[in-house]
């Protein structure tokens, strides 16, 4: 699709008197920059991409750290959203030779000695398990298989707008309510289903339970059992390179190693989008910004912090039950009441011996990340926001407990504190790399209460971070969002450009 129309056509740049050279400039190569540089190249646009790092990806990036052998990936690991966003179904990840590992076990849960919750990919095998909670289990998880990509679709949308589908946003409005509330019917039957839900609530990163965090429980939850919840072959670097191709092979340039710190420096650019967070926004943008916006932004909420650690290791994690060992996440947090009263403790900014954690062992389902006697093993943990505490004991001792012996696999490891998150990318406020606190205010209505929230009061400034909706994760649909919104406005463009291949 090429562009035409006056609208279309250059203007004197907004903040000086030169002619724009370029069409678009995007400051930031997370998966939503990159959504956003996509789109806009295959909608006839000339794009620059600029990031700080020395890689692109954002959150999308695999390094080696102890070992050249070995990759680990530094921030996402497990990618439900990769296979199941409207962003990257249409973009065809497999088409471009990315495969999404699907594990035969999405998720596990240890609970306790001899008590450990699994789900499978397949259902009935789940039901199976989880006994007199099986049949409860599959009245959940079979009506939201049945309308899954619009219950993806409600969810990862702007906000703005009447879903099409009225029987799914039916069905989410009510699953939603009951998991995130008190009324959840596995909150007082057995232990594992309602500990197993109660860890995917948690990724919501905040205090349990809330509405948003029941929006993510539906969402993540049924997933496991249809899209899954993959894992790139080669790790999640591997999803920013397809997009970065893409973009190149319609004409974009990458600047890398070459941070933004005013909007000046793109002047040359007739519209600006930015990957970053609402801080990074308001040091770019300065004293630029109208008082009332900027006031507004200043509101904006952080949430808790994750803090990881990468390990070396020398053998598979040895949890007491085989069957997590199969899994491609597994969820550290105890009971349901464990996992409410530490997320509980951790959003107050308490600091607690047992925070909930999440682990991944990527040679489980990718036996390539594994060298000889050598793979990667990652995990993080939910903190307060900004901890400076080194999580690596913690995190030790805590899948130690489930998995007697794994300190003796060790190799090497390092811990980066939530406080050191934000220096590893900006992005990441206090190590909060949901990029806003996931209340249900901030879950619609992030960044700022407005009809468009992709547009800023800025003539061709655009957000297009997860401080905008719908969120964190990599979906890329922030991005994908917000170059709609400038297409519509800036070009008169109704109608989507294609994502599919070539």
């Amino acid at each position: 699709m090429r562009l035409l129309g006056t609208k279309g056509q250059p203007r004197r740049d907004r903040y000086s008197n030169n002619i724009p050279t370029t069409d678009v400039a995007i400051i930031g190569t997370g998966p939503n920059g990159l959504a956003a540089g996509v789109t806009l190249a295959r909608a006839g646009l000339k794009v620059e991409l600029y990031e700080a790092s020395e890689t692109i990806g954002g959150g999308l990036r695999t390094q080696p750290i102890f070992d050249t052998d070995i990759a680990h990936d530094i921030c996402s690991a497990v990618h439900p959203m990769a296979a199941a966003s409207r962003f990257f179904r249409q973009f065809d990840l497999a088409a471009r030779g990315v495969e999404l590992l699907r594990p035969a076990v999405s998720y596990a849960h240890p609970i306790a000695e001899g008590r450990s919750g699994v789900v499978y990919h397949d259902l009935e095998e789940t039901c199976s398990r989880l006994g007199r909670d099986g049949n409860r289990w599959r009245r959940l998880m079979q009506p939201l298989l049945q309308h899954s990509d619009s219950v993806v679709d409600i969810i990862l949308s702007g906000q703005r707008s009447l879903p099409h589908d009225v029987t799914a946003a039916a069905l989410l409005a009510v699953q939603t309510a009951l998991h995130g509330s008190q009324l959840s019917p596995f909150r007082t039957h057995g232990g594992e289903a309602s500990a197993l839900l109660t860890g995917v609530a948690a990724h919501a990163m905040g205090k349990l339970p809330s509405l948003a965090a029941g929006a993510v429980t539906v969402l993540l939850s049924h997933l496991a059992h249809g899209p899954g919840w993959p894992l790139p072959r080669g790790g999640s670097s591997q999803i920013a390179e397809a997009m970065a191709r893409d973009i190149t092979s319609y004409g974009g340039i990458f600047h890398i190693g070459r941070p933004i710190h005013d909007l000046n420096e793109v002047q040359h650019a007739r519209l600006v989008f930015l990957d970053t967070s609402v801080q990074g926004f308001i040091r770019i943008a300065g004293d630029r910004l109208p008082r009332s916006y900027a006031r507004q932004l200043a509101r904006f909420r952080y949430g808790p912090g994750a803090a990881k650690v990468d390990f070396l290791v020398s053998d598979p994690i040895p949890w007491s039950d085989p069957e997590i060992g199969k899994a491609g996440t597994v969820h550290l947090g105890g009971t349901r009441t464990d996992i409410l009263r530490q997320e509980a403790l951790t959003a107050r900014g308490i600091q607690t011996s047992q925070p909930f954690v999440l682990v991944v062992d990527p040679a489980v389902i990718d036996p390539d990340r594994a060298k000889g006697r050598k793979r990667p093993v990652w995990a993080y943990a939910h903190v307060p926001h900004g901890d400076r505490r080194d999580p690596t004991p913690i995190v030790r001792e805590h899948i130690e407990r489930y998995a007697p012996g794994f300190t003796d696999t060790i190799l090497a490891s390092r811990g980066v504190s939530a406080f050191e998150m934000e220096a590893h990318n900006p992005n990441y406020v206090g190590g909060d790399i949901a990029s806003g606190a996931m209340t249900l205010r901030q879950s619609i209505l992030r960044p700022v209460p407005q009809i468009d929230p992709y547009r800023t009061p800025l003539p061709g400034i655009y957000l297009c971070s997860a401080a905008t909706p719908p969120g964190p994760s990599v979906h890329g649909m922030s991005g994908y969002l917000s170059a709609l919104s400038a297409l519509r406005r800036e070009y008169g463009e109704l109608t989507p450009p294609s994502l599919a291949p070539a």
